[in-house]
């Protein structure tokens, strides 16, 4: 346990790691400089993974962001296609309830933009099925060339952050791996603060951690 999100929270860990001898082949972590550099400077011959639920989420709030300008410029007609859609459009093409399809593809029709950073979207969820390396390799760089030619600030940007990140993210495919167990368990701590509205002594908050596998919900009554 330790307290903090930063590489000072990390290194004591590390620094056990490394005594320890352990064979560290791959470490999975979001795209945040302070994990990684981390790693880096702990690890530095394993391959660091970038998650990823973390690019997409990544690709999500800059698709969110261009909603929400659009949103801001439009006209009165504008603003109700795109009112109400914002969770149809990050959520992925097979998840849309039914019947809401026709409800997202009238928002997309009246919004260029918007029409082709969703679709660029939905284009990257397919990385991480490439049949090899290479060809993650080939397709990050071609869906990146197609989302700088778009003109769409956010998703220039976003071009821009995969490129840099790029070695992490097809490290994928040699190590298939990701950080979901870990967003289970944050969940799972977030949800113990909440229901206790904090707590004021850090060593008890500790013990219920350790605790937090081992409780079981008792429901009690008829």
């Amino acid at each position: 346990m330790a307290k903090g999100r930063g590489a000072d929270a990390l290194r004591p860990f590390l620094r056990r790691v490394r005594l320890a001898r352990a064979k560290i082949a791959a470490v999975a972590c979001d795209m945040s400089a302070a994990y990684w550099s981390a790693i880096l400077e702990g690890l530095p011959k394993a391959h660091i993974v970038f998650d990823h639920f973390h690019v997409i989420k990544l690709a999500n709030e800059k698709l969110d962001d261009l909603r929400r300008a659009l949103q801001r410029e439009a006209d009165i007609l504008g603003k109700r296609y795109l009112k109400g859609k914002r969770y149809l459009l990050l959520m992925g093409a097979e998840n849309l309830p039914e019947g809401q399809a026709a409800a997202l593809a009238e928002a997309l029709r009246f919004n260029e933009p918007l029409l082709i950073a969703y679709y660029l979207k939905e284009e990257l969820r397919e990385l991480w099925s490439q049949p090899t390396r290479r060809a993650m390799r080939c397709f990050l760089e071609g869906w990146c060339q197609q989302a700088l030619a778009s003109g769409i600030t956010q998703m220039i940007s976003l071009a821009k952050t995969l490129r840099v990140h790029a070695q992490g993210i097809l490290n994928y495919f040699l190590h298939p791996i990701s950080t979901g167990k870990l967003e289970g368990i944050n969940n799972k701590i977030k949800v113990l603060k909440r229901k206790a509205y904090g707590y004021r002594d850090q060593a008890f908050f500790i013990l219920k951690l350790y605790a937090l596998h081992e409780a079981k919900s008792i429901f009690t009554g008829c």
